[in-house]
């Protein structure tokens, strides 16, 4: 069985460095490490908003403990992400990969609605793009463009050494700039399969 992740490289899969790999591979890991969040503060109610459908998070700061659990269920792979802040409150901010078409991925954040990202491997480094988003009604899809919503997504993923790997989020609107941005570095631990 191969993740989401996998299936979208295909043969590409094996160019990433070991720590890009570990971090997706079929089977249960956990990712420990820290994120920066920045987005204006005119974002906020949206995000809150957001957050209550299942996306992002409305709460800022920098070097934020957090930890990524992954385990892969068939085709999809389920991520729980807890994001712990320095007075205690914990964020958690959940989504569930399946694969799409043409080398995707889906990343849905509740079961109607999901963003669908393309990865692709430059050089040891592991880019995604976003395709649009998507509202699901059982096995139909209604296709949101990007600049209708939130603005583009891209990631970008690094390894850092052997084990730990850096990553860089950003949603960019074309008319308000850049709206959300989580930045950090993590550990990949790897779990029973």
């Amino acid at each position: 069985m191969n993740s989401p992740m996998q299936t979208a490289l295909g043969d590409d899969f094996a160019k990433l460095p070991p720590a890009l790999r570990a971090h997706y591979r079929h089977g249960t890991t956990r990712d420990s490490g820290w994120l920066d969040i920045a987005f204006p503060a005119a974002m906020r109610p949206w995000l809150r908003l957001l957050h209550r459908l299942g996306a992002l998070v409305p709460r800022g700061g920098q070097r934020i403990a957090t930890t990524v659990d992954k385990r892969v269920a068939g085709e999809r792979q389920f991520w729980q992400r807890t994001i712990r802040f320095a007075d205690g409150e914990s964020i958690r901010f959940d989504s569930i990969w399946e694969p799409g078409d043409n080398g995707t991925l889906i990343e849905y954040v509740n079961p109607v609605l999901g963003l669908q990202m393309l990865p692709y491997v430059v050089g040891d480094q592991l880019h995604y793009r976003g395709i649009r988003f998507v509202a699901r009604f059982g096995g139909w899809r209604l296709p949101i463009p990007e600049w209708l919503v939130l603005g583009h997504t891209t990631i970008i993923e690094r390894a850092l050494d052997e084990r730990r790997f850096a990553m860089d989020f950003r949603l960019t609107h074309p008319l308000f700039g850049e709206l959300f941005r989580y930045s950090g570095e993590f550990i990949t631990q790897i779990g029973d399969d």
